[in-house]
């Protein structure tokens, strides 16, 4: 049993490389490949952005995770307009518990596992922020199992990947873009196998790292916000509103 997951996931890792740019397009040759579900309900999953998804999403509203997340989240955070979603930071009123907002939109179901995932997107520039897309879930001894794709705003030149298994840190990956992703929209993705994380940049291979990756589905999320997170953010300066924006996500699940 072992070495058929071994192979297969060496089967999945080939055929990807060459099937990932132009992603869209070529969900038919995945399908050939057998590494895409051959019925209707496994093909490629794309949620745009016209309005708010309230079958499949969710928005934060009220609470923060705490800890390095400087902000409360709020509802009126998160807009939709001529087919973008717009994720804000912004200050609070006085008299609350927090100097300001970020915005957080994230799946209703925790049930995406391994597969192909993407989105277009505008991140933050400015310091002291973070725009990201990742997948989360908390298993039952309370360790993350998270994929991230993130972009710290002091520097928009550069993209960092990173996951967590059992809450333990891979210690993070920078990628050096050659542009800069606040000005325009570029695709993001990851390509998530048992043994391996394969990150791609409008669509060709970024980064690629093996071993104890991330095994239980989780949530498709994204969100904006001021960190409090010295040596890897520097200082927010206060400046608001900022937004980064989201064209459209996509989920492809490999066959079983």
């Amino acid at each position: 049993m072992k070495k058929s997951i071994i192979a297969l996931s060496l089967l999945m890792s080939l055929s990807f490389m060459n099937c990932v740019p132009n992603y869209k397009a070529n969900a038919t040759e995945l399908k050939k490949s057998n590494l895409i579900c051959e019925n209707t309900q496994c093909e490629e999953r794309r949620f745009d952005f016209n309005e708010h998804d309230y079958k499949n999403f969710y928005i934060s509203d009220g609470w923060s995770n705490g800890g390095g997340f400087n902000c409360i989240w709020r509802k009126n955070n998160v807009s939709f307009k001529n087919g973008i979603m717009t994720l804000k930071i912004d200050k609070e009123p006085e008299g609350s518990s927090y100097s300001y907002s970020g915005g957080e939109y994230f799946s209703n179901d925790a049930t995406y596992g391994y597969g192909y995932y993407s989105v277009r997107m505008k991140p933050i520039k400015n310091d002291g922020v973070v725009s990201s897309f990742f997948t989360y879930n908390e298993n039952s001894s309370g360790g993350a199992h998270e994929i991230d794709i993130e972009f710290t705003g002091k520097d928009t030149t550069k993209v960092e990947f990173n996951y967590f298994t059992d809450g333990i840190s891979a210690g993070g990956f920078i990628y050096d873009l050659g542009f800069d992703a606040s000005l325009d929209f570029h695709e993001y993705g990851f390509l998530w196998l048992p043994d391996s994380i394969t990150w791609y940049v409008d669509g060709k291979e970024a980064i690629k790292t093996s071993g104890k990756v991330p095994s239980i589905p989780g949530r498709i999320s994204m969100n904006a916000w001021p960190g409090n997170a010295p040596g890897w953010l520097k200082p927010f300066d206060g400046k608001t509103p900022l937004t980064a924006e989201y064209d459209w996500v996509s989920y492809t699940p490999l066959s079983k």
